[in-house]
């Protein structure tokens, strides 16, 4: 895993990196101050037993995976990339482990600044309910990723304007309140 701030001026595909030149990087410490986990986990024997540990540790029940492609959505690949790249909140947490491929997880500091966290295999990454996001593809137009949830899966994206919501509500409330620097 890799964060930084996104250059928003770069009007190029979102797929490409846009990143500031020099980069402006965001440690995993700063991004729990907004509720973003995140753990790497080595792709070896004890895999399963370290993501059945954080599951039961964070109660999650159920898993599936997804494959986002060209080949893995069909003809619903463009609506699908341009969906998930619109920015909005869920009322669960997100929870994606990745078993191949990469992409952008883009979510919202104190400051209302994007930060892009690029993930690939063995990355972990939780995103609190309520908290504004993003995702998308990068330019290898590939990600297969294994999707933890605490019951039935809720895949209902909560466009932005949402801040009258309970749980983008409590969201704020709990974050640490120091902006990341």
């Amino acid at each position: 895993m890799r964060a930084y701030f996104y250059n928003e001026q770069d009007n190029s595909d979102p797929r490409e990196p846009h990143e500031f030149i020099p980069s402006s990087p965001v440690t995993p410490e700063e991004l729990a101050q907004i509720g973003v986990l995140y753990w790497h986990i080595q792709n070896n024997e004890d895999q399963e037993n370290e993501i059945n540990r954080v599951a039961k540790e964070r109660s999650y029940k159920n898993r599936d995976t997804i494959t986002c492609s060209k080949e893995g959505l069909g003809d619903l690949y463009e609506s699908k990339l341009k969906s998930f790249f619109e920015e909005h909140l869920h009322e669960d947490e997100e929870i994606r482990f990745i078993l191949d491929g990469s992409g952008y997880f883009d979510v919202r500091d104190q400051g209302d600044r994007w930060i892009r966290i690029a993930v690939s295999p063995g990355d972990l990454i939780v995103l609190p309910a309520g908290i504004y996001h993003r995702f998308t593809l990068d330019t290898n137009d590939y990600i297969k990723a294994l999707r933890l949830f605490k019951e039935e899966p809720k895949w209902t994206p909560i466009n932005r304007p949402a801040d009258d919501n309970p749980h983008r509500i409590h969201y704020l409330n709990s974050i640490t309140l120091p902006t990341i620097s």
